[in-house]
């Protein structure tokens, strides 16, 4: 698989089961924290919902890497597994995709047509890919560089995560379904449509096909080098993505309803078009650890800086929380830039 990470040879002496074990459990810890705590989607004052998030979304990262891994896929295959997991998440768990927003930020209902808020789903399926799945993988690979090749997982992580993914699933759904909606956001609870349910199973299942399906390798061409740019210039440009990928959300919660809706889809569309010229960077001879690093580093920063526009009490748990938490999480990521350097 094609990885941000260069390749760094692993000559240490075979580890035990803990230390085998901790590049899965980083990233089943990671994905959560990356996409959803950091940044302060997940509050501190609903911080209980993070052990959900591990199985959902960190089991999730963990089992697409794992397969991509096993099976020799390519950093393509694990995106449509991304996908698939967004998708999963959006249209048959939280359902926040079909079921009405509840934040309407000029007090309107923007881009939604037939049952989904088309807008936000385009949105959530690039947040949700980048920040839960490929940002973490990288993450965790420059974190334990010498293991990058391998899979993480033993066979019984696998089933432990599908056992608990189901409890958990039904837990979240019914949580924001059931009860925040209604005590939270004073709306009525919301129980998507069967036809809605069955097209996004269907999603679900074509993504997954994809990419593990009896036409997987054709995802595992060589990507197209390109040269990249300084370390420096690919963070700032992974910050601008970021930043431009939270425009996109603010359009999807209805900032400027003047604004054509397909106009909102077109600038998603630009958001991922710029993410694909990642892996072509990574794919040159030029790429090191410290670009991967860089790229990983801009976008997590970008993503919790540009959250704090959410928040409207400094003086809050929630906001002295976060401020708390990325001030560490910034401080690690200088660390592992200042190695990266050194390599």
């Amino acid at each position: 698989m094609a990885s941000l990470a260069p390749d760094i040879p692993d000559n240490r002496p075979r580890a035990g089961r803990w230390s085998r074990a901790l590049p899965g459990l980083s990233l089943i810890v990671l994905a959560p924290l990356v996409a959803e705590v950091l940044p302060g989607a997940t509050r501190m004052s609903s911080i209980g919902v993070f052990p959900l998030e591990m199985i959902i979304w960190g089991g999730g990262a963990a089992i697409a890497r794992d397969v991509v891994r096993r099976l020799g896929l390519s950093w393509v295959n694990l995106l449509l597994l991304a996908l698939a997991l967004s998708v999963a998440e959006e249209c048959l768990i939280q359902q926040t995709s079909f079921a009405p927003l509840v934040v309407k930020i000029r007090g309107v209902e923007y881009a939604r047509a037939f049952g989904v808020n088309y807008v936000y789903f385009a949105w959530a399926l690039l947040y949700e890919s980048l920040f839960v799945v490929m940002v973490p993988v990288a993450l965790a690979e420059l974190l334990f560089p010498a293991r990058r090749h391998q899979p993480w997982l033993a066979g019984r992580a696998y089933a432990v995560i599908a056992a608990l993914a189901v409890p958990a699933s039904l837990a979240a759904w019914y949580g924001w379904n059931v009860i925040a909606r209604p005590q939270a956001f004073h709306l009525p609870p919301y129980y998507a449509p069967l036809p809605l349910v069955a097209g996004g199973a269907l999603l679900v299942a074509g993504l997954v096909g994809a990419a593990v399906g009896p036409w997987r390798k054709r995802w595992t061409r060589p990507t197209r080098p390109l040269g990249p740019p300084r370390p420096l210039v690919a963070a700032l440009a992974a910050a601008v993505v970021s930043a431009l990928l939270f425009g996109v959300e603010l359009l999807a919660f209805g900032i400027a309803p003047g604004l054509p809706p397909l106009l909102a889809v077109a600038l998603a569309l630009v958001v991922a078009a710029a993410c694909l010229v990642v892996p072509r960077w990574a794919a040159s001879s030029g790429w090191t650890r410290l670009h991967a690093a860089a790229v990983v580093a801009g976008s997590i920063v970008a993503n919790c800086l540009v959250l704090y526009a959410s928040f409207t009490d400094p003086a809050s748990l929630d906001f002295i929380g976060k401020t708390v938490l990325d001030l560490i999480a910034f401080a690690a990521l200088g660390l592992m830039l200042r190695s990266a350097a050194r390599a």
